[in-house]
């Protein structure tokens, strides 16, 4: 094997010099060849360019401002007024967008579209209660987080569709007619997610924040926004632990018959998990827990 390896090496030193040495030779000559044959070429080129060039007038332009066979149109005209080189033109605020604009701002819409989804939302709390049910039941896979993840995607949307919805008909729609200014519509855009944010947010967590800040207010609208953001994700992951913990403990009220009935019956080395989730499944289909938990999820929006 050592051998083996020692050819292997050799081998590949080899091939490595001689593709070195090649490209030395390359880098070589080639720079010579090509200068002889541009020289040629450039004077071939020259001399039918200088003849031109005195048949059609421009050559006391081009021995003014030495004109070359590498630039063979030098001229003594003005071709255009000189405006400083490189120019843009806006139509302003008030203007339409245009569809450079529009997809410049779609795809900035599509990157913040994940942290704007789990902040400014419902879809935190959503998530993190259709967890706790499939943890509760014992069901590590099932429903599977494609499943939760769509699912708590169109609850979102289902939930937060009047204030898309407001956010559309007073900011969207009159910036893309021109009707009002881009800083005319943020401030319309983000009064319906204050709003929504606001009501969902409780009190001690705003204090908490703007206490923090160092920041007095009076009324909500005088928290900014990055105040009110994290005021409410905490109260999000507040009231969805409180969520999961009540729907916890019917089933732990399972576990714990189903463990003392196999203590009870000596068969202390069968787990009790395997034996309360046949019943845990039974009790949530009987007591229609999708519709209870899904149904109590949303009211708690409203």
């Amino acid at each position: 094997m050592s051998r083996f390896k020692k050819i292997i090496v050799m081998i590949l030193l080899c091939v490595g010099l001689g593709s070195f040495c090649g490209a030395v030779f390359l880098m070589t000559t080639q720079p010579a060849f090509a200068t002889s044959s541009t020289t040629n070429s450039n004077n071939a080129r020259e001399g039918t360019t200088n003849e031109r060039a005195e048949a059609d007038g421009r050559a006391p332009a081009n021995r003014e401002y030495g004109g070359t066979g590498d630039s063979p149109n030098t001229s003594n005209e003005v071709t255009g007024p000189s405006t400083g080189g490189f120019s843009l033109n806006f139509d302003g605020d008030s203007g339409t967008l245009s569809s450079t604009v529009r997809i410049l701002l779609v795809l900035t819409v599509l990157a913040l579209a994940p942290s704007i989804l789990v902040m400014l939302t419902s879809f935190t709390r959503i998530i993190i209660v259709l967890h706790f049910v499939r943890i509760a039941i014992g069901t590590q896979t099932s429903p599977p987080n494609q499943v939760i993840i769509g699912l708590a995607l169109f609850l979102t949307l289902f939930i937060m569709w009047p204030t898309f919805s407001t956010i559309n008909e007073r900011a969207i729609q009159p910036l893309d007619k021109g009707e009002i200014t881009q800083q005319e519509a943020y401030n319309r855009a983000k009064e319906p997610l204050r709003e929504f944010m606001y009501g969902q947010t409780q009190s001690k967590d705003l204090n908490l924040f703007c206490d923090i800040a160092g920041i007095t207010y009076d009324d909500y609208d005088d928290v900014p926004m990055h105040v009110l953001i994290p005021s409410f994700i905490l109260s999000e992951l507040r009231s969805a632990f409180i969520m999961g913990f009540l729907i916890y403990i019917p089933f732990i009220v399972i576990d714990m018959v189903v463990a003392s009935v196999l203590m009870s019956m000596g068969m202390m080395m069968l787990p009790p998990t395997t034996i309360s989730l046949p019943f845990k499944i039974l009790l949530f289909i009987m007591a229609d827990g999708w519709n209870l938990v899904i149904g109590s999820l949303v009211k708690t929006f409203q």
